[in-house]
């Protein structure tokens, strides 16, 4: 069996909700990594690649119409290229790079590009029917959460959004408020700091948009982060679940706008066209749990994916889960028995300072935790995401 390699990862910024990107339709979004990896490997033959594999969690509307096999034919692909996109919510561009993997690994594919999209800004407005054929009798914003819940479902397992998963979390494994604050601002400082020394530089792609007067500016930098946040600051905001609640506005993740992608290639493409590889997927791993405590999904998702591999969390030179909320992340952090400050996870900043576009995440982590490898000079990384309705997700990198 042969090994994927993943040879090029790069994203767009990500836009606040209703900012800077929120002009960018989803499907022009993703085109905008794809064209940056088609221009940096400029010896590929294009029509060669097997399959575009992109996560979008929110298909509907403008991006409902297999938001993958549209962007391929903006980013300039050959129209001999598919494209097939995939839901698994928060996860969902994680699993497109696992898939895409798996399809190097059993020979089935020799090229692949993978990653996701999201514009949390331009999500529909969905309507539900009583009855098929009947006029539309209710409505949902689409941006973020379940719309129409199936009563046998709710009934069974609840309906927890996922706000409302995360105080679930907070309290079932007892993490304060306080140590949900400073996560979050630990979380921002990171990022600022990784912001001045260029870190980001790597992987962001510049990406037009329009400006208020209609003029295009070019877009470099996330938004989405607080710069003027302190504890104080933090301390005085509302729950957003019930007023007396510990998950606010300002420890957790953004509604965002977003997109990734990744060439991953076989030892024959990466020979073929003169590739480089970067790093290795070794595993990916997909594990379920009561939805009520979705955001703990990562811990055991991460055991099952060491184990497969032979690995010990220990052997992780660098780890990035997403932090949807601080109190799901730092239950994450203390399950796999890793302390709350540990420098090597989210070394940069995560989602609560970067955002998250839903189905362009799990991309973002893995594009990340290839450049910090690079960096430190480790060999392993393991990116992990808690998902909507109970699943965790885990993938295992390793430097080439």
């Amino acid at each position: 069996m042969t090994e994927a390699y993943i040879c090029g990862a790069v994203r767009t910024p990500f836009g606040r909700y209703g900012g800077t990107l929120s002009t960018i339709r989803a499907d022009d979004l993703a085109a905008v990594p794809i064209k940056a990896l088609m221009k940096c490997n400029s010896r590929v033959d294009w029509s060669a690649l097997d399959d575009v594999i992109l996560g979008c969690a929110n298909q509907a509307g403008e991006n409902g119409c297999n938001v993958a096999r549209l962007a391929v034919l903006l980013a300039g692909l050959p129209k001999e290229v598919p494209g097939v996109t995939v839901n698994r919510l928060c996860g969902s561009s994680l699993d497109a790079i696992g898939i895409a993997a798996r399809a190097i690994k059993s020979g089935e594919g020799s090229m692949l590009l993978a990653g996701g999209v999201e514009s949390m800004s331009r999500a529909q407005v969905a309507f539900g029917k009583s009855e098929p054929l009947s006029p539309a009798s209710d409505s949902r914003e689409g941006s973020m959460g379940w719309r129409f819940v199936d009563p046998r479902l709710k009934r069974c397992y609840g309906a927890c959004s996922m706000p409302e998963a995360a105080e679930n979390v907070a309290e079932q494994f007892n993490v304060s408020r306080i140590d949900q604050d400073r996560f979050a601002l630990r979380s921002q400082r990171r990022w600022d700091r990784s912001q001045a020394t260029g870190f980001f530089e790597r992987e962001i792609v510049a990406t037009p948009a329009s400006g208020a007067g209609g003029e295009f500016e070019m877009v470099r930098v996330d938004e989405p982060r607080r710069m003027d946040a302190n504890l104080d600051i933090l301390s005085e905001l509302k729950g957003v679940v019930r007023e007396d609640g510990t998950v606010t506005a300002g420890n957790a993740s953004c509604l965002s706008d977003g997109a990734a992608a990744l060439l991953l290639a076989s030892e024959h493409a990466i020979a073929k066209y003169g590739l480089i590889p970067r790093a290795k997927v070794l595993v990916t791993v997909v594990l379920g749990l009561s939805p009520r405590i979705a955001g703990y999904g990562p811990v055991p998702a991460t055991r099952r994916a060491l184990e497969l591999v032979g690995l010990r969390l220990g052997d992780m030179d660098v780890i990035e889960i997403n932090e949807a909320f601080a109190s799901q992340c730092l239950a994450v952090i203390r399950g796999l028995g890793l302390p709350d400050e540990a420098e090597h996870v989210n070394s940069n900043g995560g989602a609560i300072a970067v955002g998250h576009p839903l189905g362009a995440s799990g991309a973002r982590l893995v594009t990340t935790a290839i450049n910090q490898l690079e960096a430190v000079q480790g060999r392993f990384a393991l990116c992990t995401m808690c998902i909507g309705v109970g699943q965790g997700i885990a993938t295992i990198l390793e430097r080439v």
